[in-house]
């Protein structure tokens, strides 16, 4: 970075009720509203669907805490790339830094584009210029966040907080309203076909999905006043609220409705509101759905500036990106994110991209719970605020199932697979030319 480059250091101004704020706002979303039809279909049977939900916050409760063994350990920006440089390397580290960095950079421009769309439920005759309300999503979003981190920290803390009240109102609407029968839902689409291994293995796919977002606290380490104590406590009390209200929501829906309705339905949990609530039905099901999008927008705004700066800052892109403002702001990684994020909205091809940041999010996540197998053994002194209970059980598990994942995905999606691998080449030849060969693989 040139000597005429501001450079002021992230600010340790965040606590556990951002933590708790960013991973329930950046889990949370529309995927639970939509994913109980489809997981019905799969698994037509109503134990087997809350045993899946549940075994998945058990290994997602299991998941976050070897996160946060390896956060407090190295509480810096941008995530898990910085356990997995320490553990395998500078290589390995570059690469599921830009893994993660385009996986967390493609989410803002397909939120804005889906509260672009929610938005027209509300104000039907802005109707065609669905892109245009997608770009003021973005810009609002990014001048809120531009100044300094306590504004977009507000911003996550109160939509969070919103957000778990209306999920709250509609799960115990649920459970005061009169059950239905399968005679009195009017339903739509198909049911597919479910029973079988591969039936419950998608089911699982559909739902390790919906958690998807659990590890955010890790990108905002550095910021926290006290990570040793504020880390652990928000991973853990997040991905316990997390699980907590899925199973509710999900125990909700299959209350009031039988499942062979939830199964031919592509929105149980609206047809579940209908039964609840009656004509107030949509308008409170656009409210949820909207505050959980934006929520999660706030969150994703926030998240690929700071795996960017950490990047720039380990060498691993340009040092002008690893600028920051006054109020704690990573501007110029924040400006050329929004750049990014504008571009793909223009050009709204957005199905392949979502598969592939899926994909890539799978390869980091295995790759962060082998580094701390990995430090165990390689660097046993390391100072451990915090360590993963169970281990090496809940590690070892995690790795696993997240292996197993990895398989489904290369299977099921052979595209995304190939797009990867010819990613990973490509970027050996970027970190050839970025990165200096005395960058030092050590912690600092």
């Amino acid at each position: 970075m040139d000597e005429n480059t501001p450079h002021h250091s992230l600010r340790k101004v965040l606590g556990l009720a951002f933590g708790l704020a960013v991973v329930v706002g950046s889990t949370i979303g529309v995927g639970i509203l939509r994913a109980p039809g489809s997981i019905a279909a799969l698994t037509p049977d109503a134990g087997l669907i809350l045993g899946c939900w549940i075994l998945m916050a058990f290994y997602i409760v299991l998941s976050a805490s070897s996160y946060a063994e390896l956060t407090t350990m190295m509480p810096k920006a941008g995530g898990a790339y910085n356990y997995i440089k320490r553990a395998f390397g500078n290589y390995a580290g570059f690469l599921n830094g830009w893994f993660d960095f385009l996986t967390n950079a493609i989410a803002p421009a397909y939120f804005c584009i889906v509260l672009g769309e929610y938005c027209l439920l509300v104000f039907p005759q802005f109707a065609g210029h669905e892109k245009i309300i997608a770009l003021g999503f973005l810009t609002f979003f990014t001048a809120i966040h531009l100044p300094g981190i306590k504004a977009g920290s507000a911003v996550q803390k109160t939509t969070s907080a919103i957000k778990i009240v209306l999920f709250l109102v509609l799960i115990v609407g649920c459970f005061l309203a009169q059950p239905l029968s399968a005679d009195a839902v009017q339903v739509t689409g198909q049911m597919l076909a479910g029973g079988g291994i591969i039936a419950f293995f998608k089911a699982v796919q559909l739902i390790s999905g919906a958690y998807d977002g659990w590890m955010s606290v890790s990108f905002f380490a550095e910021e926290d006043s006290d990570p040793a104590r504020n880390i652990p406590r928000s991973y853990l009390l997040g991905a316990a609220t997390i699980g907590v209200l899925y199973v509710l929501i999900n125990a909700a829906v299959l209350y009031i409705l039988p499942v062979e309705a939830i199964a031919r339905s592509p929105l149980a949990a609206s047809e579940a509101a209908t039964a609840a609530f009656g004509s107030w039905s949509g308008t409170f099901m656009t409210a949820v759905a909207i505050f959980s999008l934006v929520s999660i927008l706030n969150a994703y705004m926030l998240i690929p500036s700071r795996i960017m700066f950490g990047l720039s800052r380990d060498g691993f892109f340009a040092r002008q990106f690893m600028a920051v403002n006054r109020g704690g702001t990573p501007y110029r990684a924040l400006l050329l994110c929004y750049a990014f994020a504008f571009v793909l909205i223009c050009i709204s091809s957005f199905e392949t991209l979502f598969a592939i940041s899926v994909f890539m999010m799978t390869i980091v996540t295995g790759f962060a719970f082998a580094s701390l197998i990995r430090l165990r053994y390689k660097e046993p002194d390391l100072p451990r605020p915090y360590k993963a209970f169970a281990y090496p059980f809940s590690t070892w598990l995690a790795l696993v199932v997240t292996f197993i994942l990895f398989i489904g995905f290369a299977v099921s999606d052979q595209l995304s697979l190939f797009i990867v691998l010819v990613f990973t080449v490509v970027s050996f030849a970027g970190y050839k030319l970025l990165v200096k060969p005395d960058n030092s693989d050590t912690f600092d």
